[in-house]
């Protein structure tokens, strides 16, 4: 069920960016590629609204509010517990903002919400190290 929710938030991502290796991918490396394709979106609306191209910026902001509105989705909240609930209202938080951002244009809110972003993706890239780590003591 989480895998076919991360997929459907995958779609529109994936229909124009990286499309190889999203069938295969395991449902964190979905995530990961959710979150980087968030950044992605981020940093071009930024360029964009630098250099006074508002409906570019304004499809890019859009983009990146439905693929972190995508992860929002996919937070398993039955069993998720206080993280779920907390990442739940981290993206919310993220999604008013980039709206906020986009209506004045504001860069600034862009380089918060990517620095939000990024700190979530930095803990998420660590976890399969992680738990290569514990299966290793496990098994020792």
């Amino acid at each position: 069920m989480v895998k076919s929710r991360i997929n459907s938030a995958l779609s529109e991502y994936a229909s124009v960016s990286v499309t190889s290796g999203i069938e295969d991918a395991t449902p964190h490396r979905l995530i990961q590629m959710l979150m980087a394709g968030a950044l992605d979106k981020i940093a071009t609306a930024k360029g964009h609204m630098l250099h006074e191209n508002m409906s570019e910026k304004g499809r890019h902001i859009s983009w990146a509010i439905s693929i972190i509105s995508g992860l929002q989705s996919s937070l398993d909240m039955e069993s998720g517990g206080e993280v779920s609930a907390n990442l739940d209202n981290l993206y919310d938080y993220m999604v008013r903002r980039l709206g906020v951002a986009g209506a004045n244009n504001d860069a600034a809110i862009l380089d918060e919400v990517s620095s939000l972003l990024l700190e979530v993706k930095s803990a998420w890239d660590v976890i399969p190290k992680q738990l290569a780590i514990e299966s290793r003591q496990a098994a020792s």
